[in-house]
Protein backbone atom coordinates (compact mmCIF):
# COMPACT_ATOMS: atom_id res chain seq x y z
CA UNK A 1 0.00 0.00 0.00
CA UNK A 2 1.23 3.47 -0.65
CA UNK A 3 0.13 6.62 -0.20
CA UNK A 4 1.17 10.22 -1.74
CA UNK A 5 1.64 13.09 0.16
CA UNK A 6 -1.85 14.28 -0.76
CA UNK A 7 -3.83 11.64 0.21
CA UNK A 8 -3.87 9.46 -2.76
CA UNK A 9 -3.63 5.64 -2.76
CA UNK A 10 -2.56 3.60 -4.75
CA UNK A 11 -2.26 -0.38 -4.00
CA UNK A 12 -0.07 -2.47 -5.92
CA UNK A 13 -0.88 -5.92 -5.87
CA UNK A 14 0.42 -9.07 -7.28
CA UNK A 15 -2.48 -11.30 -8.82
CA UNK A 16 -2.24 -15.23 -8.61
CA UNK A 17 -3.93 -15.50 -11.64
CA UNK A 18 -1.02 -15.72 -14.09
CA UNK A 19 0.61 -18.45 -11.67
CA UNK A 20 -0.32 -21.22 -14.37
CA UNK A 21 2.35 -20.53 -16.95
CA UNK A 22 3.06 -17.50 -18.60
CA UNK A 23 -0.61 -16.02 -20.26
CA UNK A 24 -0.63 -14.66 -23.30
CA UNK A 25 -2.43 -11.50 -22.38
CA UNK A 26 -1.41 -9.91 -18.77
CA UNK A 27 -3.74 -7.85 -18.00
CA UNK A 28 -2.58 -4.68 -15.24
CA UNK A 29 -5.57 -3.39 -13.83
CA UNK A 30 -6.55 0.16 -12.83
CA UNK A 31 -9.36 2.03 -11.60
CA UNK A 32 -9.90 5.59 -9.98
CA UNK A 33 -12.69 4.99 -7.00
CA UNK A 34 -13.89 7.18 -4.20
CA UNK A 35 -13.04 4.64 -1.74
CA UNK A 36 -12.19 1.26 -1.39
CA UNK A 37 -10.08 -1.26 -4.09
CA UNK A 38 -12.20 -4.17 -4.64
CA UNK A 39 -11.46 -4.63 -8.69
CA UNK A 40 -12.63 -8.03 -7.67
CA UNK A 41 -15.61 -7.71 -10.75
CA UNK A 42 -13.06 -6.43 -13.53
CA UNK A 43 -10.55 -9.72 -12.83
CA UNK A 44 -13.42 -11.83 -13.25
CA UNK A 45 -14.25 -10.39 -16.36
CA UNK A 46 -10.87 -10.51 -17.52
CA UNK A 47 -10.73 -13.89 -16.41
CA UNK A 48 -14.06 -15.02 -18.31
CA UNK A 49 -12.22 -13.16 -21.37
CA UNK A 50 -8.93 -15.84 -21.10
CA UNK A 51 -6.77 -12.79 -19.70
CA UNK A 52 -4.44 -13.11 -16.90
CA UNK A 53 -4.34 -10.51 -14.23
CA UNK A 54 -1.29 -9.76 -13.11
CA UNK A 55 -1.61 -6.89 -10.72
CA UNK A 56 -3.88 -3.42 -10.25
CA UNK A 57 -3.21 -0.31 -8.74
CA UNK A 58 -6.21 2.18 -7.26
CA UNK A 59 -6.50 5.76 -7.36
CA UNK A 60 -8.70 7.30 -5.37
CA UNK A 61 -10.05 10.69 -6.09
CA UNK A 62 -13.39 12.43 -6.44
CA UNK A 63 -13.87 11.32 -10.33
CA UNK A 64 -11.14 10.24 -12.97
CA UNK A 65 -8.96 12.39 -14.55
CA UNK A 66 -10.67 14.29 -17.58
CA UNK A 67 -7.72 13.82 -19.59
CA UNK A 68 -5.34 10.72 -18.51
CA UNK A 69 -7.85 9.49 -15.77
CA UNK A 70 -5.48 8.46 -13.47
CA UNK A 71 -3.30 11.60 -12.28
CA UNK A 72 0.34 12.11 -14.09
CA UNK A 73 2.23 10.76 -10.59
CA UNK A 74 -0.03 7.88 -10.67
CA UNK A 75 0.48 7.09 -14.43
CA UNK A 76 4.32 6.73 -13.59
CA UNK A 77 4.02 4.95 -10.86
CA UNK A 78 1.48 2.36 -12.91
CA UNK A 79 4.09 2.16 -15.77
CA UNK A 80 6.64 0.81 -13.71
CA UNK A 81 4.54 -1.81 -11.63
CA UNK A 82 2.99 -2.88 -15.17
CA UNK A 83 5.96 -3.35 -16.60
CA UNK A 84 7.56 -5.37 -13.35
CA UNK A 85 4.76 -7.71 -13.47
CA UNK A 86 5.22 -8.42 -17.33
CA UNK A 87 1.86 -7.29 -18.26
CA UNK A 88 1.03 -6.16 -22.08
CA UNK A 89 -2.04 -4.57 -21.58
CA UNK A 90 -3.42 -2.22 -19.39
CA UNK A 91 -7.34 -3.00 -18.22
CA UNK A 92 -9.44 -0.10 -16.74
CA UNK A 93 -12.60 -0.72 -14.70
CA UNK A 94 -14.67 2.50 -16.28
CA UNK A 95 -15.57 3.22 -19.83
CA UNK A 96 -12.98 5.47 -21.12
CA UNK A 97 -12.98 8.64 -23.39
CA UNK A 98 -10.99 8.41 -26.57
CA UNK A 99 -8.67 11.24 -25.50
CA UNK A 100 -8.34 9.22 -22.03
CA UNK A 101 -7.36 6.28 -24.05
CA UNK A 102 -4.76 7.43 -26.03
CA UNK A 103 -3.35 9.63 -23.61
CA UNK A 104 -3.10 6.46 -21.75
CA UNK A 105 -1.84 4.12 -23.84
CA UNK A 106 1.21 6.82 -24.74
CA UNK A 107 1.74 7.46 -21.05
CA UNK A 108 1.94 3.37 -20.24
CA UNK A 109 3.46 2.66 -23.65
CA UNK A 110 1.01 -0.44 -23.71
CA UNK A 111 -2.67 -1.15 -25.32
CA UNK A 112 -5.15 0.13 -22.94
CA UNK A 113 -8.57 -1.39 -22.96
CA UNK A 114 -11.21 -0.31 -20.58
CA UNK A 115 -14.75 -1.92 -19.04
CA UNK A 116 -17.18 -1.76 -22.35
CA UNK A 117 -14.83 -3.08 -24.32
CA UNK A 118 -14.55 -6.27 -22.15
CA UNK A 119 -17.58 -6.71 -21.97
CA UNK A 120 -18.86 -6.68 -25.64
CA UNK A 121 -15.87 -8.76 -26.31
CA UNK A 122 -17.68 -11.44 -23.80
CA UNK A 123 -20.59 -10.73 -25.37
CA UNK A 124 -18.74 -11.58 -29.10
CA UNK A 125 -17.89 -14.71 -27.86
CA UNK A 126 -21.11 -15.60 -26.05
CA UNK A 127 -23.74 -14.83 -28.48
CA UNK A 128 -25.04 -18.01 -30.16
CA UNK A 129 -28.26 -17.11 -31.67
CA UNK A 130 -28.62 -14.98 -34.65
CA UNK A 131 -30.56 -12.05 -32.96
CA UNK A 132 -27.42 -12.34 -30.19
CA UNK A 133 -24.86 -12.10 -32.51
CA UNK A 134 -26.42 -8.81 -34.61
CA UNK A 135 -26.90 -7.00 -31.38
CA UNK A 136 -23.12 -7.28 -30.43
CA UNK A 137 -21.71 -6.17 -33.39
CA UNK A 138 -24.38 -3.14 -33.52
CA UNK A 139 -22.68 -2.37 -30.11
CA UNK A 140 -19.52 -2.94 -30.97
CA UNK A 141 -19.73 -0.96 -34.19
CA UNK A 142 -21.16 1.69 -31.81
CA UNK A 143 -18.40 1.75 -29.43
CA UNK A 144 -16.13 1.94 -31.90
CA UNK A 145 -17.51 4.45 -34.22
CA UNK A 146 -16.64 7.42 -31.62
CA UNK A 147 -12.73 5.81 -31.90
CA UNK A 148 -11.70 5.86 -35.35
CA UNK A 149 -10.88 9.32 -34.80
CA UNK A 150 -6.71 8.88 -35.17
CA UNK A 151 -6.48 5.66 -36.58
CA UNK A 152 -5.28 6.73 -39.92
CA UNK A 153 -3.08 10.22 -38.08
CA UNK A 154 -0.47 9.06 -40.51
CA UNK A 155 -1.51 9.43 -43.39
CA UNK A 156 -4.11 12.58 -42.60
CA UNK A 157 -2.06 15.32 -44.34
CA UNK A 158 0.00 13.57 -46.67
CA UNK A 159 -0.54 14.92 -50.39
CA UNK A 160 -1.96 18.10 -49.01
CA UNK A 161 -0.63 21.16 -47.14
CA UNK A 162 -1.68 22.16 -44.14
CA UNK A 163 -1.43 25.67 -44.93
CA UNK A 164 -3.96 25.44 -47.94
CA UNK A 165 -7.11 24.68 -46.22
CA UNK A 166 -10.36 24.21 -48.52
CA UNK A 167 -10.04 22.96 -51.84
CA UNK A 168 -7.00 20.45 -52.39
CA UNK A 169 -6.44 20.53 -48.56
CA UNK A 170 -8.24 16.68 -48.07
CA UNK A 171 -5.47 14.14 -48.29
CA UNK A 172 -6.02 10.06 -48.63
CA UNK A 173 -5.35 10.14 -44.81
CA UNK A 174 -8.62 11.89 -44.12
CA UNK A 175 -10.75 10.32 -46.84
CA UNK A 176 -9.70 7.01 -45.42
CA UNK A 177 -11.27 7.63 -42.00
CA UNK A 178 -14.61 9.03 -43.57
CA UNK A 179 -14.47 5.65 -45.80
CA UNK A 180 -14.31 4.31 -42.40
CA UNK A 181 -16.93 5.77 -40.94
CA UNK A 182 -19.15 5.84 -43.75
CA UNK A 183 -18.84 1.57 -43.91
CA UNK A 184 -19.79 1.71 -40.22
CA UNK A 185 -22.52 4.12 -40.97
CA UNK A 186 -23.74 1.77 -43.71
CA UNK A 187 -23.05 -1.72 -41.31
CA UNK A 188 -24.87 -0.10 -38.50
CA UNK A 189 -28.29 0.80 -40.23
CA UNK A 190 -28.05 -2.49 -42.05
CA UNK A 191 -27.80 -4.14 -38.87
CA UNK A 192 -30.51 -2.61 -37.35
CA UNK A 193 -32.64 -3.81 -40.15
CA UNK A 194 -31.95 -6.62 -39.71
CA UNK A 195 -32.84 -6.54 -35.62
CA UNK A 196 -36.24 -5.49 -37.21
CA UNK A 197 -36.70 -8.28 -38.74
CA UNK A 198 -35.65 -10.27 -36.30
CA UNK A 199 -37.70 -8.57 -33.47
CA UNK A 200 -40.96 -9.48 -35.94
CA UNK A 201 -40.20 -13.05 -35.69
CA UNK A 202 -39.48 -12.97 -32.30
CA UNK A 203 -43.29 -10.83 -31.59
CA UNK A 204 -44.62 -13.70 -33.79
CA UNK A 205 -43.25 -16.26 -31.58
CA UNK A 206 -44.39 -14.02 -28.24
CA UNK A 207 -48.03 -13.80 -30.05
CA UNK A 208 -48.42 -17.32 -29.99
CA UNK A 209 -47.64 -17.54 -26.45
CA UNK A 210 -50.02 -15.24 -25.27
CA UNK A 211 -52.39 -16.69 -27.54
CA UNK A 212 -51.94 -19.83 -25.39
CA UNK A 213 -52.72 -17.24 -22.33
CA UNK A 214 -49.43 -18.80 -20.13
CA UNK A 215 -48.64 -16.34 -17.22
CA UNK A 216 -45.30 -15.23 -18.10
CA UNK A 217 -42.15 -15.51 -15.57
CA UNK A 218 -39.02 -14.03 -16.32
CA UNK A 219 -36.06 -14.61 -14.27
CA UNK A 220 -33.42 -11.34 -13.79
CA UNK A 221 -30.60 -10.68 -11.54
CA UNK A 222 -27.05 -10.23 -11.47
CA UNK A 223 -24.72 -12.15 -13.71
CA UNK A 224 -23.70 -15.33 -12.36
CA UNK A 225 -26.49 -15.53 -9.44
CA UNK A 226 -27.73 -19.37 -10.55
CA UNK A 227 -30.39 -18.34 -12.77
CA UNK A 228 -29.72 -20.62 -15.55
CA UNK A 229 -29.24 -23.16 -12.53
CA UNK A 230 -32.80 -22.78 -11.34
CA UNK A 231 -34.39 -22.65 -14.65
CA UNK A 232 -33.16 -26.26 -15.63
CA UNK A 233 -34.21 -27.19 -11.57
CA UNK A 234 -37.52 -26.02 -12.23
CA UNK A 235 -38.16 -27.07 -15.51
CA UNK A 236 -36.09 -29.60 -16.40
CA UNK A 237 -34.43 -27.92 -18.79
CA UNK A 238 -30.83 -28.21 -19.86
CA UNK A 239 -29.47 -24.67 -20.14
CA UNK A 240 -25.87 -24.47 -20.43
CA UNK A 241 -24.40 -23.64 -16.67
CA UNK A 242 -20.66 -22.25 -15.76
CA UNK A 243 -18.95 -20.28 -13.50
CA UNK A 244 -18.35 -17.20 -15.62
CA UNK A 245 -20.03 -14.01 -16.12
CA UNK A 246 -22.30 -13.56 -18.98
CA UNK A 247 -22.67 -17.00 -19.40
CA UNK A 248 -26.09 -16.91 -21.02
CA UNK A 249 -26.78 -14.54 -23.27
CA UNK A 250 -29.54 -15.47 -25.36
CA UNK A 251 -33.16 -16.15 -23.77
CA UNK A 252 -34.30 -18.99 -23.08
CA UNK A 253 -38.77 -19.78 -22.48
CA UNK A 254 -39.31 -22.90 -20.89
CA UNK A 255 -42.74 -23.97 -19.49
CA UNK A 256 -42.95 -24.30 -15.59
CA UNK A 257 -45.47 -26.23 -13.72
CA UNK A 258 -46.75 -25.58 -10.46
CA UNK A 259 -49.15 -28.06 -8.76
CA UNK A 260 -50.67 -28.87 -12.24
CA UNK A 261 -50.68 -24.98 -13.59
CA UNK A 262 -48.79 -24.29 -16.54
CA UNK A 263 -46.64 -20.96 -16.55
CA UNK A 264 -44.00 -19.71 -18.95
CA UNK A 265 -40.17 -19.49 -17.66
CA UNK A 266 -37.49 -17.35 -18.99
CA UNK A 267 -34.27 -17.02 -18.53
CA UNK A 268 -32.17 -13.76 -19.57
CA UNK A 269 -29.07 -12.19 -19.98
CA UNK A 270 -27.48 -11.92 -16.69
CA UNK A 271 -26.77 -7.65 -15.31
CA UNK A 272 -23.86 -6.10 -13.81
CA UNK A 273 -22.82 -3.03 -12.23
CA UNK A 274 -21.90 -0.27 -14.90
CA UNK A 275 -23.25 -2.16 -17.62
CA UNK A 276 -22.33 -0.10 -20.55
CA UNK A 277 -24.98 1.75 -22.43
CA UNK A 278 -24.23 -0.06 -25.36
CA UNK A 279 -25.29 -3.15 -24.18
CA UNK A 280 -28.43 -2.19 -22.46
CA UNK A 281 -29.56 -0.99 -25.89
CA UNK A 282 -28.05 -3.49 -27.98
CA UNK A 283 -30.14 -6.47 -25.83
CA UNK A 284 -33.59 -4.44 -25.28
CA UNK A 285 -35.32 -6.79 -27.21
CA UNK A 286 -33.29 -9.74 -25.62
CA UNK A 287 -34.83 -8.60 -22.32
CA UNK A 288 -38.01 -7.54 -23.80
CA UNK A 289 -39.18 -10.79 -21.64
CA UNK A 290 -38.98 -8.84 -18.71
CA UNK A 291 -40.92 -6.22 -20.01
CA UNK A 292 -43.92 -8.24 -20.47
CA UNK A 293 -43.65 -11.02 -17.56
CA UNK A 294 -46.67 -10.59 -15.33
CA UNK A 295 -44.11 -11.57 -12.83
CA UNK A 296 -39.96 -11.32 -12.44
CA UNK A 297 -38.13 -13.11 -10.22
CA UNK A 298 -34.92 -11.58 -9.55
CA UNK A 299 -32.69 -14.08 -8.53
CA UNK A 300 -29.38 -12.95 -5.78
CA UNK A 301 -26.80 -14.44 -5.00
CA UNK A 302 -27.36 -15.12 -1.24
CA UNK A 303 -23.58 -15.91 -0.56
CA UNK A 304 -22.50 -12.52 -1.02
CA UNK A 305 -22.02 -9.88 2.04
CA UNK A 306 -24.73 -7.85 2.62
CA UNK A 307 -23.17 -4.79 1.16
CA UNK A 308 -22.12 -6.47 -2.31
CA UNK A 309 -25.65 -8.16 -2.55
CA UNK A 310 -26.78 -4.27 -2.18
CA UNK A 311 -24.71 -3.06 -4.83
CA UNK A 312 -26.28 -6.30 -7.03
CA UNK A 313 -29.45 -5.51 -6.51
CA UNK A 314 -29.11 -1.41 -7.02
CA UNK A 315 -27.43 -2.64 -10.82
CA UNK A 316 -30.42 -4.88 -11.89
CA UNK A 317 -32.81 -2.39 -10.45
CA UNK A 318 -31.33 0.47 -12.67
CA UNK A 319 -31.35 -1.93 -15.43
CA UNK A 320 -34.60 -2.72 -14.98
CA UNK A 321 -36.08 0.74 -15.53
CA UNK A 322 -33.60 1.14 -18.14
CA UNK A 323 -35.30 -1.26 -19.92
CA UNK A 324 -39.13 -0.30 -19.23
CA UNK A 325 -39.54 -2.93 -16.76
CA UNK A 326 -39.31 -1.49 -13.65
CA UNK A 327 -42.93 -2.02 -12.37
CA UNK A 328 -43.36 -5.02 -13.38
CA UNK A 329 -44.29 -7.26 -9.97
CA UNK A 330 -41.17 -8.38 -8.56
CA UNK A 331 -40.08 -11.39 -6.15
CA UNK A 332 -36.85 -11.82 -4.52
CA UNK A 333 -35.07 -15.54 -4.84
CA UNK A 334 -31.88 -15.69 -2.71
CA UNK A 335 -30.06 -18.17 -4.18
CA UNK A 336 -26.82 -20.25 -3.29
CA UNK A 337 -28.51 -21.71 0.38
CA UNK A 338 -26.36 -24.50 0.60
CA UNK A 339 -23.06 -21.82 0.17
CA UNK A 340 -23.76 -19.82 3.38
CA UNK A 341 -24.07 -20.86 7.30
CA UNK A 342 -26.86 -20.48 10.10
CA UNK A 343 -25.58 -17.05 11.25
CA UNK A 344 -25.88 -15.58 7.32
CA UNK A 345 -29.31 -17.54 6.97
CA UNK A 346 -30.57 -15.56 10.01
CA UNK A 347 -29.15 -12.06 8.32
CA UNK A 348 -31.07 -12.54 5.20
CA UNK A 349 -34.59 -13.39 7.16
CA UNK A 350 -34.23 -9.89 9.33
CA UNK A 351 -32.81 -8.02 6.46
CA UNK A 352 -35.17 -9.40 3.71
CA UNK A 353 -38.29 -10.74 5.48
CA UNK A 354 -40.38 -11.28 1.66
CA UNK A 355 -37.45 -13.14 0.01
CA UNK A 356 -37.17 -16.70 -0.69
CA UNK A 357 -34.06 -19.06 0.52
CA UNK A 358 -33.66 -21.29 -2.29
CA UNK A 359 -30.68 -23.53 -3.44
CA UNK A 360 -31.01 -24.35 -6.93
CA UNK A 361 -28.33 -26.80 -6.93
CA UNK A 362 -29.83 -29.18 -3.83
CA UNK A 363 -33.29 -27.87 -4.66
CA UNK A 364 -33.96 -26.19 -0.82
CA UNK A 365 -36.63 -23.99 -0.79
CA UNK A 366 -37.39 -24.81 -4.27
CA UNK A 367 -41.15 -26.07 -3.85
CA UNK A 368 -41.80 -23.19 -1.42
CA UNK A 369 -40.75 -21.05 -4.10
CA UNK A 370 -43.63 -22.85 -6.29
CA UNK A 371 -46.27 -22.10 -3.62
CA UNK A 372 -45.16 -18.75 -3.68
CA UNK A 373 -45.45 -17.95 -7.19
CA UNK A 374 -48.92 -19.60 -7.34
CA UNK A 375 -49.64 -16.93 -4.38
CA UNK A 376 -48.36 -14.25 -6.49
CA UNK A 377 -50.36 -15.16 -9.26
CA UNK A 378 -53.17 -15.60 -7.05
CA UNK A 379 -53.27 -11.92 -5.75
CA UNK A 380 -53.17 -10.45 -9.10
CA UNK A 381 -56.30 -12.11 -10.11
CA UNK A 382 -59.31 -9.91 -11.07
CA UNK A 383 -62.93 -11.01 -10.14
CA UNK A 384 -65.18 -11.47 -13.31
CA UNK A 385 -69.01 -12.36 -13.89
CA UNK A 386 -69.10 -13.65 -17.49
CA UNK A 387 -71.88 -15.22 -19.78
CA UNK A 388 -70.22 -17.16 -22.96
CA UNK A 389 -72.40 -18.70 -25.60
CA UNK A 390 -72.73 -22.16 -25.40
CA UNK A 391 -71.03 -22.19 -29.22
CA UNK A 392 -68.00 -20.81 -27.67
CA UNK A 393 -66.95 -24.23 -25.88
CA UNK A 394 -62.83 -23.71 -26.63
CA UNK A 395 -63.50 -20.46 -24.08
CA UNK A 396 -65.23 -22.71 -21.78
CA UNK A 397 -62.37 -25.13 -21.76
CA UNK A 398 -59.83 -22.34 -21.11
CA UNK A 399 -61.28 -20.75 -18.47
CA UNK A 400 -61.70 -23.93 -16.97
CA UNK A 401 -58.11 -24.76 -17.16
CA UNK A 402 -56.79 -20.73 -16.26
CA UNK A 403 -59.30 -19.54 -14.08
CA UNK A 404 -59.10 -19.58 -10.15
CA UNK A 405 -62.33 -20.19 -8.10
CA UNK A 406 -64.13 -20.95 -10.90
CA UNK A 407 -68.56 -21.22 -10.32
CA UNK A 408 -70.29 -22.32 -13.75
CA UNK A 409 -74.26 -21.51 -14.05
CA UNK A 410 -75.61 -23.43 -17.15
CA UNK A 411 -78.68 -20.65 -18.17
CA UNK A 412 -81.24 -20.29 -21.21
CA UNK A 413 -78.93 -17.57 -22.56
CA UNK A 414 -75.27 -19.19 -22.02
CA UNK A 415 -72.75 -20.07 -19.72
CA UNK A 416 -72.66 -17.94 -16.49
CA UNK A 417 -69.13 -17.75 -15.31
CA UNK A 418 -67.92 -16.28 -11.82
CA UNK A 419 -64.22 -16.71 -11.11
CA UNK A 420 -60.91 -15.03 -10.77
CA UNK A 421 -58.83 -14.14 -13.80
CA UNK A 422 -54.98 -12.98 -14.36
CA UNK A 423 -55.59 -9.60 -15.64
CA UNK A 424 -53.95 -9.66 -19.17
CA UNK A 425 -57.09 -13.11 -19.83
CA UNK A 426 -59.57 -10.89 -17.93
CA UNK A 427 -59.05 -8.42 -20.81
CA UNK A 428 -59.39 -10.98 -23.24
CA UNK A 429 -62.85 -12.14 -22.08
CA UNK A 430 -64.30 -8.22 -20.89
CA UNK A 431 -66.64 -8.20 -24.16
CA UNK A 432 -68.64 -11.21 -22.28
CA UNK A 433 -68.32 -9.41 -19.32
CA UNK A 434 -72.36 -9.43 -17.66
CA UNK A 435 -73.53 -5.11 -17.69
CA UNK A 436 -70.01 -4.66 -19.07
CA UNK A 437 -68.21 -4.78 -15.99
CA UNK A 438 -66.13 -7.14 -13.78
CA UNK A 439 -67.98 -8.95 -10.75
Amino acid sequence: MQRTRHGRVGEHQPAGDADQGRAKQRAYCIAALEEGDDLSELRELLRTAGVAVVGQTVQHRDKPHPNSYLGPGKLEEVKLAAKAADANVVACDDELSPRQERNLEEALGMPVVDRTSIILDIFAGHAHSAEGKLQVELAQLEYNMARMRGLWTHLERLGASAATPGIGARGPGESQIETDRRLARNRITALRRKLVGVASSRATMRAERERAHLPQIALAGYTNAGKSTLLNHLTGAEVGVRDRLFHTLDPTTRELRVNGRPYLLSDTVGFIRKLPHQVVDAFAATLHETREADLILHVVDASADEEEMAEMLRAVDETLDAVGAGERPRLLVLNKADAIDDERREELRFAHPDGMLISAVTGEGVEQLGDRIEEEFRRSLRSVDLLLPYAEGARLAELHEFAGDLQRTDTADGVRIRARLPATLAERYSRYSVNGTPA
